[in-house]
């Protein structure tokens, strides 16, 4: 299992997710307090941020826990973005701890992390036949390939992630898919598994668990849909 995080609203630093709030993912990374499964999160992490200046998202992967990477802390203070996604990975059983398995994944403008666990089997079809390259030949990236493919087709951000989702879990019934996924304007989650919690502040926090203990953290209804954008949040069940 995993943990994600993400920020839509005016510009601030990747910090703000990581290592400024007292459960960021720094801690999360070593001591998530509402995981379900696994203990620790240090297969490796990622971040993914938007800069006007640049054609495409930023990336920036490690296949170490986060605590270990001495770059880490000046780099989450220094990335700036009115969006940002960041992410601490527990590898499931079996497949590669390495950069390419590790969210968050990219594709154009879009941005996608995994939180849970699917069988390979029950995602390939989703790409058969598509113009689908999974990064890795983990199951997060395979995930990611299906909703990729989808996205670029033109389907809608929505309909994409409901699509995949539904058509994996039929495939795995004890599959755990929360996703997290951005295109730079607006943030999408879905819940099928596994926690997922959201604060309304100046813009919108989405998160595994909550970064705080401030009040004002919702808890989104499991195998639901979360949609963010300037607009306001809207959930609706999958």
């Amino acid at each position: 299992m995993c943990r994600h995080a993400a920020w839509l609203g005016p510009p601030r630093s990747l910090a703000s997710l990581v290592s400024d709030p007292e459960h960021g993912l720094l801690r999360q990374s070593y001591a998530p307090r509402l995981q379900r499964y696994g203990t620790v999160n240090a297969d490796g992490f990622g971040f993914g941020w938007y800069d006007a200046a640049l054609p495409g998202p930023v990336r920036y992967r490690r296949a170490v826990p986060i605590w270990a990477d001495a770059n880490m802390p000046g780099l989450a203070a220094a990335a700036r973005s009115s969006c940002l996604l960041a992410a601490v990975r527990s590898a499931t059983t079996g497949m590669p701890v390495e950069e390419t398995a590790t969210a968050p994944f990219a594709d154009g403008r879009w941005l996608l992390s995994h939180n849970g666990r699917v069988r390979r089997e029950a995602v390939r079809p989703l790409v058969t036949g598509l113009d689908a390259d999974p990064e890795s030949a983990c199951d997060s990236a395979w995930l990611a390939s299906a909703v990729f493919a989808r996205l670029r087709d033109g389907v809608p951000l929505a309909d994409a992630l409901s699509l995949v989702v539904r058509e994996a879990a039929e495939g795995d019934r004890h599959a755990r898919l929360n996703l997290l996924v951005t295109g730079g304007a607006e943030v999408a989650a879905v819940t099928w598994g596994d926690t997922l919690f959201t604060h309304l502040e100046e813009g919108v926090l989405v998160s595994s668990e909550p970064l705080d203990d401030r009040p004002g953290w919702r808890a989104v209804p499991d195998r639901s849909l979360l949609l963010a954008s300037p607009d306001g949040v809207a959930v609706t069940p999958i």
